[in-house]
């Protein structure tokens, strides 16, 4: 497969106006893949990059909605194109942890989000080097200990764990703590962000939208922890059925006769609340049971029994609270060439040679595209490194 050539517009400016007239902001690149011409702009002004699109057979200009958050100050950049569906974006004179983006223009979510949209849709995702663990999805009836577990995790294993801060449109109650406890937002600004499928799962209760974002999850990854979601059966389906790549449990009560004296324990609530609870305590349940939504079910019959099981699915023991992971960090030049190896990007200029070795990406818009692996090339020691490049 050929590579697709990515070039400076202001080269190009006159055999690709078509009548279009073309205002060059900065610097801009354009790449080819098939019959279409991507344009990305990049300024200094993070809020400013725009992507253009020229279809060769019309002649015709589109304005595509582009999805995922935006590379910020995208001013120099070189671009290669990978598999024909998506465009592997470097921003020069940067820091290699914020140097990769990716341009998604045919992948399975844009087709997807084409058939919502009805036009041409692009998505951005953000590089990520280095992995994290999978994010854990925790599901169960109102009463099964469920939270109690989670705050074990989180109290005994501060540094491995981080817990996804939810949406809601409601208003934050007194001593609420905006991003702490919720991300306030409001209901047109949530509805547009579902439809643009940045939540994994969402549900409207009382009147308001509650939901947990694909952003939510990738702060706590970024920060190199694994993330546990807090989600009834509903969200955990959603989730499923999303590009998230998680470990679902279902912890349940050992009878539904102990959740019920649970539940009356806790003397928290009303009958009619009680009553509401075991109703929906039963559906979910049933539902939680059913084959192919849980990787793991826990039966609560004794906590610290039951915490013990936790840990071991999760591969985790006393000795491993250890500090979030890091990847080291260095300057990439600002005059810079692509060259796609295999599953391979050399990036180099005169005095400097990197390779970002793809083989292990996954993941991807309206997300992070994680699993990356970049690298400096020692001259002196090229021959040996494995990369023949």
């Amino acid at each position: 497969m050929g590579e697709a050539p990515a070039f400076f517009l202001d080269d190009m400016q006159r055999s690709f106006s078509n009548g279009f007239d073309l205002k060059l902001k900065g610097f801009e690149t354009a790449t080819v893949i098939g019959n279409k011409t991507y344009v990305i702009t990049g300024t200094d002004d993070p809020t400013s990059t725009e992507v253009r699109i020229l279809n060769k057979s019309t002649g015709e200009w589109v304005i595509p909605t582009v999805l995922g958050t935006k590379p910020k100050a995208l001013k120099g950049h070189s671009c290669v194109v990978l598999n024909e569906d998506r465009i592997l974006i470097i921003k020069t004179n940067s820091k290699s942890n914020e140097s990769v983006w990716f341009l998604e223009v045919d992948t399975q979510f844009i087709r997807d989000q084409k058939k919502k949209f009805d036009t041409e849709v692009v998505a951005w995702s953000k590089g990520v080097i280095g992995n994290t663990e999978r994010p854990v999805v925790i599901s169960g009836p109102s009463g099964v200990g469920k939270g109690t577990l989670i705050n074990k995790l989180m109290k005994d294993f501060p540094t491995m764990f981080g817990f996804s801060v939810s949406h809601t449109t409601r208003l934050p109650r007194e001593k609420e703590q905006i991003g702490v406890h919720y991300h306030f937002t409001k209901r047109s600004i949530m509805e547009e962000e579902i439809k643009s499928g940045r939540f994994l799962e969402f549900a409207a209760v009382h009147g308001n939208l509650y939901g947990t974002s694909i952003e939510s999850v990738d702060v706590v990854a970024d920060a190199g922890k694994r993330c546990i979601l807090d989600i009834d059966v509903q969200g955990a389906r959603s989730v499923r059925a999303s590009s998230l790549e998680a470990i679902f449990i279902f912890v349940c009560p050992p009878s539904f006769e102990e959740l019920e004296k649970r539940l009356r324990a806790r003397g928290t609530e009303t009958e009619e609340q009680i009553q509401k609870r075991l109703r929906n305590a039963k559906a979910e349940l049933e539902q939680g049971k059913s084959t192919g939504l849980f990787d793991h079910i826990l039966v609560n019959d004794d906590l610290e029994a039951c915490y013990e099981r936790l840990k071991n699915l999760l591969s985790i023991s006393e000795n491993m609270n250890i500090a979030p992971k890091t990847c080291e960090v260095f300057d990439l030049p600002v005059d810079l060439s692509l060259t796609k190896v295999n599953e391979k990007i050399v990036i180099k200029n005169a005095e400097q040679k990197i390779v970002l070795d793809l083989s292990l990406m996954k993941g991807g818009a309206p997300g992070r595209t994680r699993g990356l692996e970049m690298h400096v090339i020692d001259p002196f020691m090229e021959n040996g490194n494995g990369c023949n490049c």
